[in-house]
């Protein structure tokens, strides 16, 4: 603003004073204006915040209720302490019976009584310590022949198979030797080859930490032993005490006895996850429509504010479309036994909006249709053909039944025999080495152990040794090995698709005319082909996806069996909860609902300032305008001033004139 200071000077009343009082009441009421639009304007970005948080946290629970795994969540319950369990995947409800007469236990050796463990020499020579088929081969020489010499030369060269120490007695040391596995098979074995007095097998030297069952030197303290218990009044067997092959998606361990005491071990489907879900998704449900209707009131008297959503489209688009979700059935559950939220206990308060929860009615539901309720919250697949599989679907995939069609069913790369195997065959220095290269893979060389097998065994032989290869096992490759009618045998990858391929890379003397493999690629797999809804869908192995830009983009199945031509339909079913995650991530986003409502009201704030610069600039000019003025009637009125000054001296000198006569 220029400078008004000078004003008044002549007049003494066209001050600045009086310019900027005129200025501030030019100023007023549109500068009242603007602060009022912009306190309403910042209070509503506020608010459009709080509600952007309290939508953003509806979107949790919902994420949560949409995964189809909180439905299939388990308990375990044991009814003794001789064993416990652990869900360790997808496990079905059951109630089994556990008796426990024995524990795995692993092998301890001691060897004789020592005087002391670091200065008596026990002797020279090698040590073969074996477990299981695992040979360590250990040197023992004059810097560590001594007790506890002896224990860390086994411990560097052997700690996979066994653990050495050196136990103090109380009257003296004894080297201790225990098998690091449990079970029968996991028994230990030393041979001494004793390079100081060139006795291998006497008491003396080296050769007292020997050991082989019926010709022992060091003792047996503790046997090895497996596991043995009775499962639902069957006797089983194991070698260790964690057991993860009996019951799927269960890990049991066994931690004592309860023999004569059968105990419970109970698996159930645990409902409280999901009540505890469902109860969060209402809380943050009703804390969003709480909000909303606290910020909607209407005072018909007019004595007090209406609330700033009242008549506000955003808020109501936004409640319209999650009422629209939590109240409308569920497509695709048509028929079932539940089919909207009402039915599984959660109502709606017709005059405030707000949810409640009949706990006892959804546990009920939990209980009576746990499939039902699953697919009400969560997406769902659902096939007509027990050997498809619905495995996921995708964010483009709309709800809807979908017809299958398999014109090529998958297949595993396979190797056929071409000799059928006589009743038993011997293996020997002739037939006994190969190797293979499994979907790509090579292995090494593969030796069958010596012996005459059934056709039976020589395919269980030929399976076993070909797993227990390194170089498949690391890449995680495996075969199949079985006999065709024919008895021929048969070498197929544990794969399906068209990277499944077996191939003989080489065979020993004798193996092509008594095994009849030879060197050679087999017939390799092929991928499923067909169409999902008619259209032609993408095949990898056993699974089938369909295509984009059809409806049903985003579903995979895995199609087993050989069958082709109809394989039935699949159903998929978007529920509650994972609708509300689609509608929550779009209200939010950039050019969502919420988005665009903060970038309308920022505009405005926007617009805002633009007006205050322009009443800036028009008080400005109005202010220099009044100064301009101010100035020239204030140099007028000096001026009348000093005329009206000197007129009065004149008359005053005048008067004097005439009062002198």
């Amino acid at each position: 603003m220029a400078s008004i200071s000078s004003v008044g000077i002549g007049s003494g009343v066209l001050t600045s004073e009086l310019i900027e009082k005129l200025a501030n009441a030019e100023r007023a009421p549109t500068e009242a204006r603007l602060n009022r639009q912009e306190e309403g304007i910042t209070a509503q970005l506020s608010l459009f915040g709080q509600i952007q948080s309290a939508v953003t946290d509806l979107r949790l629970p919902s994420r949560t209720l949409a995964n189809p795994s909180l439905f299939d969540s388990k308990s375990i319950t044991s009814g003794s302490s001789a064993f416990s369990g652990a869900i360790s995947g997808k496990a079905a409800a059951g109630n089994y019976t556990l008796e426990v007469s024995q524990l795995a236990k692993s092998q301890t050796l001691t060897s004789s009584l020592f005087g002391d463990k670091d200065t008596t020499k026990i002797g020279t020579g090698i040590l073969s310590v074996s477990v299981n088929g695992v040979s360590s081969a250990i040197t023992i020489d004059n810097t560590n022949n001594t007790l506890e010499g002896i224990a860390a030369a086994i411990n560097e060269k052997a700690s996979g198979t066994v653990t050495a120490s050196v136990l103090n007695t109380g009257s003296g040391y004894k080297l201790a030797l225990t098998s690091n596995t449990t079970g029968l098979n996991n028994t230990i074995q030393v041979t001494v080859a004793d390079t100081g007095d060139g006795n291998s097998t006497d008491m003396n030297g080296l050769s007292r930490l020997s050991y082989a069952p019926g010709a022992l030197n060091m003792t047996e303290s503790q046997a090895a032993s497996d596991a043995a218990f009775k499962f639902n009044g069957v006797d089983v067997t194991r070698s260790t005490n964690s057991v993860s092959d009996l019951i799927q998606g269960v890990t049991l361990t066994l931690n004592g006895t309860n023999a004569g005491a059968p105990a419970s071990l109970l698996i159930k489907n645990d409902t409280s996850a999901v009540v505890d879900k469902v109860k969060e998704f209402i809380e943050k449900f009703n804390s969003l429509q709480a909000l909303i209707n606290e910020n909607s009131q209407f005072d018909p008297s007019g004595a007090n504010e209406n609330g700033l959503l009242l008549g506000d489209s955003t808020t109501r688009t936004i409640m319209t479309q999650i009422r629209r979700v939590v109240g409308a059935p569920i497509p695709g559950l048509q028929g079932a036994s539940v089919q909207s939220l009402a039915e599984v206990g959660i109502s709606t308060n017709f005059e405030t909006g707000l949810m409640s929860l009949d706990e006892s009615k959804l546990l009920s539901k939990l209980s009576s249709a746990p499939s039902d309720v699953s697919a009400l919250f969560s997406d769902q697949g659902r096939t007509t053909d027990g050997l498809v599989k619905f495995e996921t679907a995708s964010v483009n995939t709309k709800p809807g039944t979908y017809s299958i069609e398999v014109t090529t069913a998958a297949s595993r790369g396979t190797y056929n025999g071409n000799v059928a195997l006589g009743p038993a065959t011997v293996i020997d220095a002739d037939n006994d080495t190969l190797s293979i290269k499994v979907d790509g893979v090579t292995s090494g060389t593969i030796t069958l152990d010596a012996g005459t097998y059934t056709q039976e065994e020589l395919a269980t032989e030929l399976q076993n040794k070909i797993n227990a290869d390194s170089s498949l096992l690391a890449a995680g490759k495996a075969v199949t090995v079985t006999l065709d009618g024919s008895n021929q045998l048969v070498i197929n990858s544990n794969t399906y698709g068209s990277n499944s391929t077996v191939e003989m890379l080489s065979v020993d003397t004798n193996t092509l005319v008594q095994f009849g493999l030879d060197v050679g690629q087999g017939v390799d797999g092929l991928d499923v082909q067909g169409k999902i809804n008619g259209v032609e869908a993408t095949g990898l192995g056993q699974t089938l996806t369909a295509a984009k830009g059809d409806p049903s983009e985003g579903i995979r199945l895995t199609i087993t069996g050989t069958a082709t031509g109809d394989r039935g339909t699949v159903s998929y079913i978007e529920g509650v909860a994972e609708q509300m995650v689609d509608l929550v991530t779009n209200f939010i986003s950039v050019d969502g609902s919420i988005g665009a409502k903060n970038d309308r009201l920022k505009t405005e704030l926007a617009l805002i300032d633009e007006d205050r610069a322009k009443l800036n600039e028009r008080i400005e000019s109005l202010t220099a305008r009044l100064s301009r003025q101010f100035t020239a009637a204030d140099i007028i009125i000096s001026q009348l001033n000093s005329t009206q000054e000197f007129v009065s001296k004149q008359l005053a000198a005048l008067a004097g004139t005439n009062n002198s006569d």
